[in-house]
């Protein structure tokens, strides 16, 4: 049997007494990928390794023992197994999280959770690694088999949070869909607990099921994204859409390699709001990987920021009456919003030509204040026009339940939690991407034009009620995007959409690009209109691009 250099170094801290207990645990399905876990306390445990660290005579020791205890020639070892030395002793941040095998400390906090699997490819995915845990049916979210953990990217410390389910139906056959919300800087966990995923959360913090979610026929991965989101954490932070792509496009390697049944299947990348820049720009970096072990078959956006030069001149019709709702703004602020259009969109046209900070973040700064600071001031619901604000930052008060649901200290120990709290979004995120690198207003409907052109089937959908993201922008845009089909797309009928005899939406579609507008949707569609939401998700999936 091939042992891995992290498992013949684990071995051997135990042979030499340097933890206390070693406990293999079984069956190994793929061994040696799967941990070992170690039973020890830490302080003892780093003191006895210490005493190693600094003598050669010690440390030549560990080295022949790991050679001799599991006949491995010890040249072959030394430069991959003194890396792990260096790695859980040097990095003290890393080494009391116990990267790699082990449980530990995460700061202020303890955390003893033994992970159930362990996936790390160094010639694919280089410094990361992928911690997976059975997650247990007795959080009530769900009765199917679902996964928690960790993704480790070891030397930038970063540790991305996922939680995935099985299909209700037939998750042998069924599709896979990766769900990400957007804020920048809000947690997936949104989406899970409010909109598509297995169940709601109440008053009285517990789940309730929901009939309507989006692995009645298809598995579903939620992922905190990017760093210091939700329950991912870091030393550091990520300021664009780009290097957020290369993470993800890692965990998602990882995640297929350890379960190759899902690598197999169709697999869907679908989400919301800012995910209207992430999914362009992951899409296009897993595209970018030809040896890749797993497909991409198509994304979803939903009520997105994609193409803000053509979405920013959509706002004062929507707040003004334009949008299929009545004006919430009176004619003097219309006037200021439709007043400062030129200048916003001035603004934006140079950081599409630079893409520097020093050009975007002043176009995000002015068109924000210009064309979404007078709605905002309103006090209404900048998701859902037909509503006021309430309930936090958010504008709902079951936000609120979420935050108290996964800060619970039962739920944080059965998802194998790291951090000493939980929020649903980041503020400080936020503003790193707004400001830090001026990622707000970049050209990122340059890469759908990329997945179209390559044949990636792409749904915009847009709830037609939301102010934010709104369905006017939406359309626009996607009217307007410059690809091989984009007149026959422009010039296509539009359509109705109906979902059990009903007029449901209006949809456009060309060969494997398409618009469906969702009557009576705010920004998240799932959540006002969950039937049609199912519907909607349900049709496309299964290969009906034109609904």
């Amino acid at each position: 049997m091939k042992f891995s250099a992290t498992t013949l170094t684990t071995l051997a801290f135990a042979s030499l007494g340097l933890v206390d207990a070693l406990v293999i645990e079984t069956p190994f399905l793929n061994f040696p990928q799967q941990p070992l876990k170690l039973d020890f306390e830490y302080d003892k445990f780093a003191s006895k390794l210490s005493g190693y660290l600094f003598n050669e005579e010690r440390t030549n020791e560990f080295f022949t023992k790991v050679s001799q205890v599991f006949n491995e020639p010890l040249d072959t070892l030394t430069s991959e197994t003194k890396q792990i030395w260096k790695d859980f002793v040097f990095n003290s941040k890393q080494f009391r999280n116990m990267r790699l095998t082990m449980p530990g400390k995460k700061l202020s906090q303890v955390v003893k959770q033994n992970f159930d699997f362990y996936v790390q490819d160094r010639k694919a995915v280089p410094n990361h690694g992928l911690r997976i845990k059975a997650t247990p049916e007795s959080l009530g979210v769900d009765a199917v088999k679902q996964y928690s953990g960790y993704l480790d990217v070891d030397d930038e410390d970063k540790h991305f949070f996922f939680w995935a389910f099985e299909s209700r139906n037939d998750p042998k056959n069924d599709p896979v869909i990766l769900w990400l919300n957007g804020g920048p800087g809000c947690s997936s966990a949104t989406g899970l607990f409010f909109e598509l995923g297995p169940s709601a959360i109440d008053k009285s913090l517990k789940p309730v099921y929901n009939p309507y979610s989006w692995n009645s026929n298809a598995t579903v991965i939620f992922l905190d994204q990017p760093v210091n989101v939700g329950y991912s954490y870091s030393s550091k932070s990520v300021s664009n859409t780009v290097a957020a792509g290369k993470d993800v496009y890692a965990f998602l390697e990882l995640f297929f390699r350890q379960f190759p049944e899902y690598a197999k299947l169709d697999f869907h990348i679908a989400g919301e709001s800012y995910a209207g820049h992430y999914i362009p720009v992951f899409a296009s970096e897993i595209l970018s990987h030809p040896d890749r072990s797993f497909n991409l078959t198509s994304v979803l956006i939903g009520n997105g920021l994609t193409d803000p030069l053509v979405q920013y001149e959509h706002y004062e019709p929507m707040a003004c009456g334009q949008g299929g709702y009545s004006s919430v703004l009176d004619e003097e602020e219309c006037k200021s919003m439709s007043d400062a259009i030129p200048r916003c969109l001035s603004l934006i046209e140079s950081c599409y030509k630079s893409e520097s900070i020093w050009s975007c973040v002043p176009a995000t700064i002015y068109c924000n204040n210009a064309e979404i600071g007078p709605y905002q001031k309103t006090g209404r619901n900048v998701y859902d026009i037909r509503t006021m604000c309430e309930g936090g930052n958010l504008c709902y008060t079951d936000l609120e339940y979420i935050d108290s649901f996964m800060n619970k200290p039962e739920v944080m120990k059965a998802l194998g939690a790291e951090v000493s709290s939980f929020e649903s979004c980041n503020f400080d995120v936020n503003r790193d991407f707004m400001l830090s690198g001026g990622d707000w207003m970049k050209p990122y409907h340059k890469n759908v034009i990329d997945l179209l052109e390559k044949g990636v089937p792409v749904l915009i959908y847009a709830g037609d009620k939301d102010f934010i993201c709104n369905w006017l922008g939406n359309e626009a845009w996607t009217n307007k995007l410059q690809w091989s089909g984009s007149k026959k797309f422009s010039n296509a009928p539009v359509r109705k959409w109906e979902v059990n005899g009903k007029h449901a939406g209006d949809v456009k579609n060309y060969e494997n690009f398409t618009f469906l507008r969702v009557f009576d949707g705010g920004h998240m569609v799932p959540y006002d209109q969950p039937v049609n939401s199912l519907e909607m998700v349900n049709g496309w999936i299964a290969g009906d691009y034109k609904f």
